[in-house]
Order: C-alpha cells, then sequence, then structure tokens
C-alpha cells in the first residue's frame, strides 16, 4: 500500500468517526429536548411573571400599569430593605465561609488513613438525609434558652438558671440561623471537596513535601488550586439557597427586621393581595442581588483559572 492510500484511508477514518460523533452529539440533544422543555416552561415561565407581576402586571388582582417600576421605587427608597439585604447577606456569607473551612477541613481528612474511617465516611452525610426544618427544631431544642445546653450548663453550675444562657436564637446576630446551615451545608462542600481530592491523588502534594515545602505552602500552593473547583460549585450552590432560603431566618431569626425572603413572604401572606406585587418585586429584587454576586464569583474564577493556564 502506497502513503497516499494509507493517508486517504486515515483520513476517511476520522471523517467516518467524526460523522458518527456529530449523530451521536445530535441524538443526545434529542434526548434532553423534553426535559429541557419542562424546565424552561416552568423555571422560565414562572420567571418571566414574577417579572411582569413586579411591573404592575396582575389583571387577575384587578392591578395592570405595566410598565410600573413604582414597586421597585418603593422598596429600594426604604431603608429597611437595605438593612434587610445586609442580614440577608450576612447570614449567607458568614455560614458559607465557615462551612467552606469546616468542609475542607473534613475532606483532607478523610482522605488520610485513620480507624474507623469507613464509619466516619456515612456519618458526616447524615445531616445531607435530614430536612432543614429538622435541622431548625435541632437549634430550638439545643440552643434555646430552656434547651438542652443551657439545662446542662444549669446542672454543672456554670449558670444559677437556664434562663441566664446566652441568647443565642431569636436575635440578628443569627448564631442559630447560621449554625443550622453550616451543619447542613458542611457535608455537602465535602462531599464535593473529597470528591475532587480523590481524583487528582496525593502525587503532587508528595513531591511538593519532597522538594522541602511545608504544610501551608503545600495547601496554598498545591493542594487549593486543584480543589478549586469543587470549592466554587458548592460555595456557589450554598450561597444561593441561603440566600433565598426562609424557614430559618422565620423561625430563629430575630424578627424586624426580616432577610428579604421573609419581607417577601409577609407581603404574600398580607390580606391585601395587591401587596403581593410588592413582595413579587421583593423576589425579583432577591434573584438581582445573588445573580450579580454569583456572576462576579464565577468571573473571579474564570479569571483565574486564565492565569493558571487552564481554560
Amino acid at each position: 500500500m502506497s502513503v497516499s492510500s494509507s493517508i486517504a484511508s486515515r483520513s476517511g477514518a476520522q471523517e467516518r468517526m467524526t460523522a458518527r460523533e456529530r449523530r451521536t452529539r445530535f441524538w443526545q440533544m434529542v434526548q434532553l429536548v423534553p426535559i429541557m422543555a419542562i424546565l424552561v416552561l416552568l423555571f422560565g415561565g414562572a420567571l418571566v411573571l414574577a417579572i411582569l407581576q413586579s411591573l404592575g402586571f396582575a389583571p387577575w388582582f384587578g392591578v395592570n400599569t405595566f410598565p410600573d417600576f413604582s414597586y421597585f421605587g418603593a422598596l429600594w427608597g426604604s431603608s429597611t430593605f437595605w438593612v434587610s439585604l445586609g442580614l440577608t447577606l450576612y447570614y449567607a456569607t458568614v455560614s458559607t465561609v465557615i462551612a467552606l473551612i469546616l468542609g475542607i477541613l473534613l475532606a483532607l481528612a478523610l482522605v488520610k488513613t485513620f480507624p474507623s474511617k469507613t464509619f466516619y465516611k456515612y456519618l458526616y452525610k447524615l445531616p445531607l438525609m435530614i430536612p432543614y426544618t429538622v435541622g431548625i427544631a435541632l437549634a430550638v431544642l439545643m440552643l434555646s434558652n430552656g434547651g438542652m445546653l443551657s439545662r446542662l450548663a444549669a446542672f454543672f453550675g456554670l449558670i444559677d438558671d437556664p434562663a441566664q444562657f446566652p441568647q443565642i436564637l431569636k436575635t440578628h446576630y443569627g448564631w442559630g440561623i447560621i449554625a443550622v446551615y453550616v451543619w447542613k451545608q458542611t457535608p455537602f462542600i465535602t462531599l464535593a471537596v473529597y470528591a475532587v481530592l480523590l481524583g487528582i491523588g496525593r502525587e503532587t502534594e508528595e513531591a511538593a513535601a519532597i522538594l522541602g515545602a511545608n504544610r501551608r505552602t503545600i495547601f496554598f500552593r498545591v493542594t487549593l488550586p486543584q480543589i478549586l473547583p469543587g470549592v466554587v460549585s458548592s460555595t456557589l450552590i450554598c450561597f444561593a439557597f441561603n440566600v433565598g432560603a426562609f424557614e430559618a431566618p422565620f423561625i430563629l431569626g430575630g424578627g424586624f427586621p426580616d432577610t428579604l425572603p421573609v419581607v417577601a413572604w409577609r407581603y404574600f401572606n398580607d390580606a391585601d393581595y395587591t401587596l403581593q406585587l410588592q413582595g413579587m418585586a421583593t423576589v425579583v429584587s432577591i434573584g438581582l442581588v445573588a445573580g450579580v454576586i454569583l456572576f462576579g464569583y464565577l468571573a473571579a474564577y474564570r479569571r483565574y483559572e486564565r492565569r493558571m493556564g487552564r481554560n
């Protein structure tokens, strides 16, 4: 066989492979059409309807002043809105950062070999299977002034009466809210980071140690850049959830001023149905703020990836 015929046969095989790959991708896209259509109709339609209502389109309530930005003007012009926004971002940010630190430490520990490791690998995932409402109930039972911790403190003589226990719940410091979020989301972040650690192995860390790098240098120069994809994806999900979460701030929060999801709920629960438009403006505002923050977060991460030479 001549060289030209060999090249031609290889070229034909590559073309057939390329055509087969194109057909495979096409059928994969076709199979995704039903679920994508449902997602677009349900979530996309709900988003469009929320925006329309926030701009004054609600003929079923006898209101149709579209486009009307007065709902956003009244909302953003109130100082209470900005205080509520600050509380919302405070709870979301602090709980996400604490859960991230604990999740990374736990994932790094799980990579090592120690007795009963198999048991702990199942134990740390337990909060993932428990609803947030159960976690809120546990927080009330454990952290309230009449809860288990206050009674134990009184039993051991640390305080004279359970009522003297420091106020943890129902304050704007939000320790109870943060505790519930951290308890629930630390295993999620651990799972994401641990999966990345298992995929990359420990060869680069061992090589850095052989070259004389200490543990701190190895973590910040070797391990952290490698686990960043898991860190970014998990913290993005946790932060987005925390910004829009309602139950924990409503039950464990300090009351007025509330977080923005609770403010929206109060509008929707008002006897005046037309205030639901103000509630929709609040919901859309939550989405705008969260979207801007998450977009900036992802943009910063992408710039870092390009600076590191990874696309």
